[in-house]
């Protein structure tokens, strides 16, 4: 190279940072309203005091820390390629588990 920059993949590089970000940013808010959705449902079955709001924000903040660890686990642990098939299979039981309690939890 004579020090020059490569300008030519530019726009391409900005159109996936941007696309990236805007993905970043709709999954961190449909995480944090699945959280409050699902703590507003379950307080008034265990009393609906602080200390049940507080234990549904430890399980949560403890379920993204989980979230992290994975990531950065199979980030420096796997090859793309294994990391793409670990998160194919965790979707296909994530899809089969949904699928079967659906059908087998009574609704009404």
């Amino acid at each position: 190279m004579n020090g020059v920059a490569n300008t030519e993949c530019l726009p391409t590089v900005r159109r996936s940072s941007g696309l990236f970000a805007l993905t970043i940013l709709l999954s961190a808010f449909l995480l944090f309203q699945v959280q409050l959705i699902i703590s507003k449902h379950i307080l008034p079955w265990f009393g609906g005091t602080a200390e049940v709001w507080t234990a549904c924000m430890l399980v949560f903040q403890m379920v993204l820390l989980a979230g992290y660890v994975y990531s950065h686990v199979i980030v420096e642990k796997l090859t793309a390629k294994a990391q793409r098939q670990v998160h194919c299979a965790l979707l296909s039981v994530a899809f089969l588990v949904v699928f079967v309690l659906s059908v087998a939890w009574p609704s009404g």
